[in-house]
Formats: structure tokens, C-alpha cells, sequence
């Protein structure tokens, strides 16, 4: 039964979170857009969501980490936490040389 429930549960959580989100985006807009900017109207929440999909498109893609933070997983963790081992003058190497 509590597997059925997963199946309910998180597709409601979904659909929570982006109106919660677009509503979000709908009253950051509407507080800080116009007082910034005078030709820039406010938005309605429909408007706020489609800059939320819009935004998710533009930066984040749909592979679900996608963005800045799916550059840190796998190969790209290792080469960072090697980059904080190195000592100044390895990475002045490094940035005269390349990798190796």
C-alpha cells in the first residue's frame, strides 16, 4: 500500500512545488521588475510560470541535475578536488602547460 501511495504523493508534491515556485517568481517580479525597469509590466501567475519553464530550459535543461550542478558529479568532482590539492605553483604549471 505505502508504494501505491509514492505514486500519489510525489506527483502532488510536484505540482505543489512549481505553483508555490511560480508564485514566487510571480511576486519577486511584480516587487522588484517594474520599480527597476518603468516599461516593465507585472506579470499574472501564468506569465511567472512560463518564465519559470522558460528559465529551467535556458539554464538548467530536463536531465534532471542539469545546470552548474551537473558539472560537479562524476569527472568533474575529481578534477575539482585536485585543483584544491594542487599548490600555487602546480596550478601556474597546469595554466602554462595544460593538463596531463
Amino acid at each position: 500500500m505505502r508504494h501505491k501511495a509514492r505514486f500519489i504523493v510525489w506527483p502532488l508534491f510536484f505540482v505543489a512545488a512549481v505553483a508555490a515556485m511560480s508564485a514566487v517568481v510571480m511576486l519577486l517580479w511584480n516587487a522588484v521588475v517594474p520599480g527597476i525597469f518603468a516599461a516593465a509590466p507585472q506579470i499574472d501567475y501564468l506569465h511567472a510560470l512560463g518564465l519559470l519553464v522558460l528559465s529551467r530550459i535556458l539554464f538548467g535543461g530536463f536531465r534532471g541535475h542539469g545546470g552548474w550542478r551537473g558539472r560537479m558529479h562524476g569527472h568533474g568532482h575529481e578534477r575539482w578536488a585536485k585543483w584544491q590539492a594542487m599548490t600555487p605553483e602546480e596550478r601556474e604549471q597546469f595554466h602554462r602547460h595544460g593538463p596531463r
